[in-house]
């Protein structure tokens, strides 16, 4: 005769393992989804890459010191980049005083670098960028005020950081091929576009603050 009270129990302890391994195994798998979609959906706090794979290219251009400057000397850092001339008597000042609030929040970290490039070449020397520079109190080792070859710099804005052409507010124009925006942009350190800010906009100016701390917050 068979013993139903001696089976019971050892029923009970199969049922209770099996629930025990199922649930284990569950658990793990979930965990591993969870882990796996939360390393792959795109954070909050993440800025979008703008241009679908465009990258900053390579230059070759003059600081204020009277310096060569390749894309290689600004490789491995977070850029602000604008465009402006020294002469301009409209949206330029005020785009300036903006970035100089900006670089003061960052002047002291070597992975932020401001670079400010003349449209208007022949006007702006080395020697007209230097003096220029001065009245923001600009470090060459973190803010550069670059002058070169104008079809150079012309295309630098159209092609790698995808600024559009259009005249200065003041009504100067340099020529029909007259670069000119009021927006800076933001290039992270492997060189996409991560952003673009109206310089003349207190609150886009203060988004570039942030937006600056996100990207060092990224690595």
């Amino acid at each position: 005769m068979t013993d139903l009270t001696t089976n019971k129990p050892k029923s009970r302890r199969k049922t209770t393992a099996f629930l025990l391994i199922f649930f284990f195994l569950l658990s793990a798998a979930f965990m591993v989804y969870y882990y796996k979609t939360t390393r792959e959906r795109p954070s909050n706090n993440t800025l979008p890459f703008v241009g679908q794979g465009n990258k900053v290219g390579s230059f070759s251009f003059t600081n204020q010191e009277g310096k060569t400057i390749t894309d290689k000397d600004v490789a491995g850092k977070i850029r602000v980049v604008e465009y402006f001339f020294t002469t301009c008597k409209g949206i330029c000042p005020k785009m300036n005083e903006s970035l100089a609030r900006v670089y003061d929040q960052y002047r002291y970290n070597d992975k932020v670098l401001f670079m400010s490039h003349t449209v208007d070449p022949k006007k702006d020397t080395a020697g007209a960028m230097m003096a220029y520079s001065q009245k923001f109190n600009a470090d060459p080792k973190h803010w550069l005020f670059l002058t070169g070859d104008k079809q150079e710099l012309y295309n630098m804005a159209r092609y790698s950081y995808l600024i559009s052409a259009q005249d200065d507010t003041s009504g100067i124009s340099i020529d029909q091929d007259f670069i000119h925006d009021n927006h800076f942009v933001l290039v992270d350190d492997e060189n996409n576009i991560r952003g673009f800010y109206d310089g003349l906009q207190k609150d886009e100016v203060d988004k570039l603050i942030g937006d600056i701390k996100k990207l060092l917050d990224e690595k």
